[in-house]
């Protein structure tokens, strides 16, 4: 995606955005995706730019492995913060795959923890693998003060 057309994306409502684009990639794949959460208010867009690399970096890996069927997503803020949550059912891995997927997500992991945040993964032999990240709300706050965007209201106390 370009960087033209993720301003745009960031313009209208991120979480139609995202679901059309996991519609989308769900329809090429042949994976079903769950929605479970998206946020209702606007990201700042670095925020929105680091979240969707992080979002483009996991569903490459999970095409990439092509043993996932179903994969759950959830991407909420709330008063604790940004969370984004990927699990598959991949059948888990590992340590050796696990330790190369985490090699291969270094660019989510260093963008999310230039915001302040991280970027966890976790695999379970015969379940599946749920990568995790997440941002504090200060860091939300404070790129939404920069971009003059609208502050989440969950976030508009603290």
């Amino acid at each position: 995606m370009s960087q033209d057309q993720l301003r745009s994306d960031v313009q209208s409502s991120y979480s139609q955005v995202l679901e059309d684009r996991l519609a989308e990639w769900s329809r090429r794949t042949g994976i079903t995706v769950e929605v479970w959460a998206l946020p209702k208010e606007r990201l700042a867009g670095r925020i929105a730019a680091v979240v969707h690399g992080v979002i483009r970096e996991v569903l490459q890996e999970i095409e990439r492995q092509a043993q996932a069927r179903t994969i759950c997503f959830a991407l909420t803020v709330a008063r604790t913060g940004l969370r984004l949550t990927i699990s598959d059912d991949d059948g888990g891995m590992t340590a050796k795959a696990l330790e190369a997927l985490e090699t291969r997500l270094l660019t989510g992991r260093a963008d999310l923890t230039r915001l302040g945040g991280r970027l966890s993964v976790n695999s379970v032999l015969g379940e599946g693998t749920t990568v995790s990240g997440a941002l504090p709300p200060k860091a939300i706050k404070q790129y939404a003060s920069e971009e003059n965007v609208p502050v989440p209201a969950s976030l508009a106390d603290l």
